[in-house]
């Protein structure tokens, strides 16, 4: 039997992770069958067995606005991976995140008799409801991370199914807080930690408020220790750098020690008593580690200004905690109200109400429970189901 070829592009950081854990669980499915895999993957999916085509960090935009900056370029690189792709002529395409990216790219493949799948749906539930008509016609099955996505795409009569979300399969269910806090060689004194965001443009935007609110929270709490954990080497440089501009400044003459971290989200968000992090994985993988957290989020002012004006967005609350949970579990501050002010007084009430923090815990490993369904191998399964027959070619 010929082998199982897959081709896959996955965006930035959180979806290198997700793309490398269902090729593995792939190859564990086709039980000794050969799998070939080739796409746009991170170190992790390279690690997993993927022939990297381009990197995943390539398309690390966000927001409305910011991508057209890099058009020219992302336009280029789909019509090589096409072709290359193409002539790979893959039993399907999968397509993780980054769906502005990979729709169009499932759309193309589909007119060539390629099943199609989109692993982790876009929050077209949120904003521009509209997009699901455009993934019924590019794409034969939506993998979902959260449980009340495929009711919403019934309506649209796509193939959706709710696998759980990978994230929470590999984070215990009874984080070791002592052994984290061994590991980063913290002190028996609150923690916090900044989680700025995987993406230059977020980094860019909440660093400086973040690095503020922390300077603040140690004024108020003499001890506290800080950490801020990077996702990579570019998003630590712009950390450093903005950091080295507010020292200068004398902004942060009470953050006098800061212990920046690469690649330890996890270990950091176990360890910490609270968190700031930026909207997005890091808030649910904050809420799987236990931790207690104030979400922020900023794009560009042209980008909220059309949000705001087209009314594109039909959620009160942004944040996956809170709407995963139902309830305002974390405080959110979107656009102009992510600032050092708002966000060090919301981590200051967390920080002196120990029992709002047991609350949050107990309410977060419910959540944590709900989510965590063998994600991985569930999306594997789902995606040899829709092939059927036709993998055997």
């Amino acid at each position: 039997m010929e082998a199982l070829r897959v081709a896959i592009v996955a965006g930035e950081h959180s979806g290198d992770a997700l793309g490398a854990a269902l090729i593995r669980a792939l190859r564990s499915e086709l039980a000794g069958r050969a799998l070939e895999v080739r796409g746009v993957a991170g170190p992790a999916m390279r690690a997993a067995g993927c022939q990297a085509l381009a990197d995943a960090h390539e398309l690390a935009v966000m927001g409305l606005i910011e991508p057209l900056r890099h058009l020219p370029r992302l336009l280029a690189l789909r019509s090589r991976l096409l072709s290359e792709l193409l002539c790979f002529r893959p039993h399907v395409f999968i397509g993780v995140d980054a769906p502005a990216f990979n729709l169009t790219l499932a759309g193309r493949f589909r007119a060539q008799g390629i099943r199609t799948v989109q692993y982790v749906s876009p929050q077209i539930w949120a904003w521009r409801q509209g997009r699901a008509r455009k993934i019924a016609r590019r794409c034969d099955l939506v993998l979902c991370l959260l449980p009340f996505e495929p009711a919403f795409y019934a309506h649209y009569a796509v193939h959706a199914q709710f696998v759980g979300h990978p994230l929470a399969d590999q984070v215990p269910l009874e984080p070791d807080v002592p052994a984290a806090r061994a590991a980063l060689g913290l002190a028996d004194r609150p923690v916090l930690a900044l989680l700025p965001g995987s993406r230059l443009g977020e980094v860019q935007r909440l660093s400086a408020p973040f690095l503020l609110a922390a300077a603040a929270l140690v004024q108020a709490h003499p001890g506290l220790q800080v950490m801020a954990a990077m996702a990579n080497r570019a998003v630590r440089d712009e950390f450093e750098h903005i950091r080295a501009g507010l020292a200068a400044q004398g902004s942060l003459a009470a953050l006098t020690q800061l212990q920046i971290l690469d690649g330890q989200a996890r270990t950091a968000l176990t360890a910490a008593d609270v968190a700031l992090v930026a909207s997005g994985t890091a808030s649910l993988e904050a809420l799987l580690c236990r931790c207690p957290m104030v979400v922020a989020y900023r794009v560009s002012a042209l980008t909220a200004a059309l949000v705001r004006s087209f009314r594109l967005v039909r959620l009160a609350r942004f944040s996956l905690p809170n709407l995963l949970a139902g309830e305002a579990l974390a405080p959110e501050f979107f656009q102009e109200a992510a600032i050092a002010d708002n966000l060090w007084r919301a981590a200051d009430r967390l920080l002196t109400d120990t029992a709002r923090r047991d609350h949050l815990k107990k309410r977060f490993r419910a959540v944590h429970e709900l989510l965590r369904a063998d994600g991985a191998t569930r999306a594997a399964q789902a995606v040899l189901a829709l092939l059927g027959g036709t993998a055997d070619r």
